[in-house]
């Protein structure tokens, strides 16, 4: 699908660039090395790239990273990189996919919007750049449709977000505010109860009663729509375009440097497997439960794993403006200082691909590197 370029959007994010108890993501901590899919194989003749051993690509094992998930279990990453071996790491968080950025372990990842500017102001600016887009989208408010019939029922409810300061948190806050309801963003009390969950238990919760609904991303609304939950909102549908970050492509900044054609590679991948996702939806919704249960041992049963699918926009663009008014949002809440962002983006060579493919070219929104 060709990338286009988003206009500054309205919704919230929180990152913890200086204050501590804001959350960088949903799903615990911790990774493992990714399973090799059937495909992973390198080509006979084929070189090495810069002379690298391999190149070693975190994601989590979520279905907001269709992209590496179906990249990986098709072969698009092995074959862009030629006799450099591509390595997986998969993680549950993005802290640690940060840290493992920092320290080589990764060179390159599908990641989140918080953690990926919570990573970039920490350093001051040094450590990483975004380089691409992924995904928009998949992020719903489910509630118990015994407790919640309108929009106007969620005053006096309880309703879970991931984390303190998440991408999904603050967007529930600003939702909140949007209705003129008031609510303390650090103890979450208020004219809505903000009950931060994490995502893995987020389900129990909701079947035991303990929460009335949940401002949660993919796949974890569609497993609750799964235990009769209903989907009162789209996070989409407050936005222009229905349009909106919820997975880029980060990169070390001295792996960019020393080693642009690895890089550029990579996102070669990356456009060639959004257009097959985009062209085979079935086969790769396919591909990427297939990856999935060889990371987790787990895939997704068909009733969680089509509807979270069909929620999800796969894009080359990394929706720049999405990303920077996000930001502010999450200053407005109290929950982020002013970062500086500028630098953030290096869609250099995502452009020169996309050029190459015919496709239009992707806006940094004036965050780009110089």
């Amino acid at each position: 699908m060709p990338a286009t370029r988003s206009p500054l959007l309205r919704r919230g994010l929180a990152v913890a660039a200086a204050l501590p108890l804001l959350a960088l993501a949903a799903c615990g901590y911790g990774s493992k090395a990714g399973g090799d899919s059937a495909t992973q194989k390198i080509a006979a003749g084929a070189r090495k790239i810069d002379g690298l051993d391999s190149v070693k690509i975190g994601y989590f094992g979520n279905v907001t990273h269709a992209t590496a998930l179906v990249g990986h279990q098709q072969g698009f990453f092995q074959k862009a990189l030629g006799a450099t071996k591509a390595k997986y790491q998969i993680f549950n968080a993005g802290p640690s996919e940060i840290e493992a950025l920092n320290s080589g372990s990764i060179d390159i990842g599908w990641i989140g919007p918080s953690p990926a500017i919570n990573g970039y102001t920490k350093s001051g600016g040094k450590s990483l750049r975004i380089i691409g887009g992924s995904a928009s989208g998949g992020v719903k408010l489910v509630v118990n449709p015994k407790r919640i019939t309108s929009l106007k029922d969620v005053k006096g409810k309880k309703i879970a977000t991931p984390q303190l300061g998440n991408t999904q948190d603050v967007a529930f806050l600003n939702w909140i505010a949007e209705q003129g309801w008031k609510v303390d963003p650090q103890s979450g009390k208020g004219d809505v109860s903000v009950v931060r969950t994490d995502n893995k238990v987020t389900p129990d919760a909701y079947k035991s009663g303990s929460i009335d609904g949940a401002w949660v991303p993919e796949p974890t609304a569609s497993k609750l729509v799964a235990e009769g939950g209903r989907v009162l909102l789209d996070e989409s549908t407050l936005w222009p375009d229905k349009k909106f970050v919820i997975t880029n492509i980060i990169v070390s900044q001295k792996f960019l440097k020393a080693h642009p054609k690895a890089v550029e590679a990579v996102l070669k991948a990356s456009v060639d497997t959004n257009k097959w996702i985009n062209a085979n939806p079935d086969e790769a919704k396919a591909a990427a439960n297939r990856q999935l249960a060889a990371d987790s041992g787990k895939a997704l049963p068909a009733d969680v794993l089509d509807p979270a699918w069909k929620s999800i926009t796969i894009t080359d663009d990394p929706l720049a403006a999405t990303l920077n008014t996000e930001a502010q949002h999450a200053v407005k809440a109290g929950l982020l200082q002013q970062p500086k962002l500028a630098g953030i983006y290096d869609l250099t060579l995502l452009n020169k691909v996309l050029e190459a493919e015919g496709e239009p070219t992707v806006s940094d929104a004036g965050l780009g590197a110089e």
